[in-house]
């Protein structure tokens, strides 16, 4: 195992995205790109990250709001921008490389904030590995064979299309509505994104991305999991019209894990906890220091 730094910390404790530098640690035959900040102490809250998501995709305002009390960690997983190997094709696949991740950096219990593909590696994890995980949150995402996620593949190529033809972010259609509300909110949150300047990460390439699609239909094609085993405390939060992965699997996942609440924002749709990042970060604070 080893660990490096692609440029020097200075001062006191990193508290901005924006200035968190990018590290490496080698594990299991992968080198995975990581950043971490905030304070110290306390359990992490370890990111796992949306389909096609690599270090530049999570919100800043989510991560430093989070980070103002937490330590974060978040990562590109195997094959996903600067982490090397190749792209898992199974969610349960991309399960075990975060968990080797995560021992490798010497953490034994952490708490995670799974959204929307990442949500669905969570969900593995917590029943592979439940004493590494204290905590849950799951944000945009769905159980296995939940109602809709087989469709993500289809969605994800229209909205694509849909952007390129007039000349916008996919993310603009897969992440938010069609509202005034909602396309304010998705032009406020593709300039979030590029807030830092200095030492981006590397962009997925197309067949890691057709992996990850793979991944996600199967997942949506699995027999239901029996969720009654996750006896962690879990946040289960989206926006009320969610197109990539229904809303109401928000509210079949609240309802079948035994210890969990629901958060639902209105007029919002994937990217719900970015559109309302300021309460979702005062819910997920709460919830995760309760």
């Amino acid at each position: 195992m080893t660990v490096s730094d692609s440029q020097e910390v200075r001062g006191d404790v990193v508290t901005s995205y924006k200035n968190a530098p990018t590290r490496t640690i080698t594990a299991g035959g992968v080198t995975f790109a990581y950043r971490e900040l905030g304070p110290r102490s306390g359990v992490p809250v370890v990111f796992l990250n949306h389909l096609y998501g690599v270090l530049d995709n999570w919100d800043p305002r989510v991560v430093d709001g989070i980070a103002a009390k937490r330590r974060v960690i978040t990562f590109d997983n195997r094959g996903v921008g600067a982490s090397t190997g190749s792209t898992p094709r199974t969610i349960q696949e991309m399960a075990k490389d975060a968990v080797t991740f995560i021992r490798a950096l010497g953490l034994e219990r952490v708490d995670i904030h799974g959204f929307s593909m990442g949500g669905m590696v969570a969900q593995v994890i917590v029943q592979t590995d439940p004493q590494l995980v204290r905590k849950l949150i799951l944000s945009g995402t769905g159980p296995a064979g939940g109602e809709g996620i087989k469709n993500v593949t289809v969605l994800s190529h229209l909205d694509t299309a849909r952007a390129l033809l007039t000349f916008q972010d996919p993310k603009q259609f897969l992440f938010f509505t069609r509202t005034a509300n909602g396309r304010r909110a998705g032009k406020e949150f593709l300039a979030r994104l590029k807030e830092r300047t200095a030492d981006r990460d590397k962009t997925m390439s197309p067949i890691a991305y057709s992996n990850q699609l793979k991944a996600i239909h199967r997942w949506g094609l699995e027999k239901p999991h029996d969720l009654s085993v996750i006896q962690q405390p879990v946040l289960v939060a989206n926006g009320d019209s969610d197109r990539m992965v229904p809303s109401k699997n928000s509210a079949d996942l609240a309802r079948r894990l035994p210890n969990a609440e629901l958060v639902i924002y209105p007029d919002a749709g994937h990217g719900g906890v970015f559109q309302f990042h300021r309460q979702f970060v005062e819910t997920a604070l709460e919830f995760l220091e309760r």
